[in-house]
């Protein structure tokens, strides 16, 4: 690796890093500054007080550039050589051209990426820039609503530890210049208009509807939750039987999943009120979010996990969260599991499509013998259950008569088949999470 448009070597900590991410929030790509690595021999060195540098980092980049950085880079401890370095990500922003707060938009203020090296702008560049500044976003879109509510969000920050103050919203840039709650407060607030469909289909087309579900009208951290939820009860394990060897395997991989979901939520153009969708098929899941590839981007910048939020004060409330591991890293960890013909780039959609693992289809359609001594024990279990059940029982019951100590694997092995296949009922079927919900047998 070697100092490029993308890569900046630093010794040190030193006063021209709000320089250097300037240059690359006004790139087309963003790029990254590794702290403690001789830009000449690119050997690590031995930096003190890591923990502190990185918050010293973080305050230096939220104080002193404008428009706000907030939610565009990412300051990781990593390994170089075997010594623990500091790595800034830094993403291209939507709000060209960031400069020093204290120059404003001027040469001295103003910097560019050219070469290995952060360069001043001139006074055209700056006013062309400034002229195409993206201001539709959800961040300048005033809320629809703005008596809003956020218990929700506060509760998920206090489960880390971060709880919000009176001053969250300003904080979390919740509001717009005119100090009125902007589009990202509304889909971050306990009710909103904002629904995301999971549908799922009979067949391999969209004809025989047999499941469609909304998760959504709520805050948008809540909503995402449920929909992960479900496509964790939906992932099916199956098994593969060789003639030494029984080996259980997932229809979809549950990272890579996780992934396009939260990319999918996370980066869709909600300024068109179009949210992302997810339908299930007879042998694939397509993901479908709103929004083409950047402008400046293409399909080899977007492989390469080049991060260009969309959304960058989602992207800010989901990673302080942990919902989203850093800057770049949800694409990378996706193509470790699919090929990047998954991707499907529409004009004015981005599509991912997963098909189910090898031999997930025909587990399905194994003659009875085969089923049968590959689900055994499974089929032991359902008999069990169902003669368990002629009385109305909740889940604890049926788990502790079982023996199952995992409700995960419980629900997806053994009641979600039973209540697919009709032999099992809900006692209160139009609220299938009520927590008074019973399972009968049916008879």
């Amino acid at each position: 690796m070697q100092e490029s448009n993308r890569i900046e070597f630093k010794r040190q900590l030193t006063e021209s890093l709000e320089k250097e991410v300037i240059a690359f929030l006004n790139s087309p790509h963003g790029g990254e500054i590794y702290i403690g690595v001789d830009d000449i021999t690119q050997l690590p060195i031995n930096l003190p007080g890591l923990d502190d540098l990185q918050l010293k980092i973080k305050d230096c980049i939220k104080h002193n550039i404008a428009p706000s950085a907030l939610g565009l880079f990412d300051v990781l401890v990593t390994d170089w050589q075997g010594t623990n370095i500091i790595k800034i990500v830094v993403a291209s922003g939507l709000e060209k051209p960031y400069h020093l707060t204290k120059f404003g938009m001027t040469p001295k203020g103003c910097f560019i990426r050219i070469g290995s090296a952060s360069e001043p702008m001139n006074e055209r560049m700056i006013t062309e820039l400034f002229a195409t500044r993206t201001r539709n976003s959800i961040s300048n879109i005033r809320s629809r609503e703005q008596d809003l509510n956020f218990e929700q969000l506060k509760i998920y920050y206090q489960a880390r530890d971060l709880p919000l103050n009176d001053h969250f919203a300003k904080n979390l840039e919740l509001l717009t210049q005119e100090g009125d709650y902007n589009y990202a407060a509304y889909l971050l607030a306990d009710q909103n208009g904002n629904s995301i469909k999971v549908a799922k289909y009979a067949g391999t087309n969209r004809i025989d509807l047999i499941e469609n579900e909304e998760y959504g009208y709520c805050c948008l951290v809540k909503a995402t939750k449920a929909v992960l939820d479900k496509i964790k009860v939906e992932n099916r394990t199956f098994s593969q039987i060789t003639s030494t060897t029984r080996n259980q395997r997932q229809m979809l991989n549950e990272i890579a999943v996780r992934e396009a979901v939260i990319n999918a939520i996370v980066h869709n153009d909600y300024t068109r009120e179009t949210p992302p969708k997810f339908e299930f098929f007879a042998d694939r899941l397509e993901i479908t979010s709103t929004g083409a590839l950047p402008e400046g981007m293409d399909k080899q910048d977007f492989f390469s996990g080049i991060s260009h939020p969309q959304n960058k004060v989602l992207m800010r409330v989901f990673r302080d969260l942990e919902m989203v591991e850093h800057l770049g890293s949800g694409v990378p960890r996706i193509l470790q599991h699919y090929p990047q013909e998954s991707y499907v780039f529409l004009s004015n959609f981005t599509r991912i499509v997963l098909p189910y693992a090898e031999g997930f289809v025909e587990s399905l359609t194994k003659t009875p013998q085969v089923t049968d001594q590959a689900t055994d024990q499974a089929t032991d279990q359902a008999g069990k259950l169902l003669a368990f059940c002629q009385t109305a029982r909740s889940i604890p019951e049926i788990m502790q008569y079982l023996g199952y100590k995992h409700r995960t694997h419980f629900r997806t092995q053994v009641l979600a088949p039973l209540l697919e296949t009709g032999q099992l009922e809900m006692t209160i079927p139009n609220k299938p999470k009520s927590p008074n919900q019973k399972y009968i047998t049916k008879t």
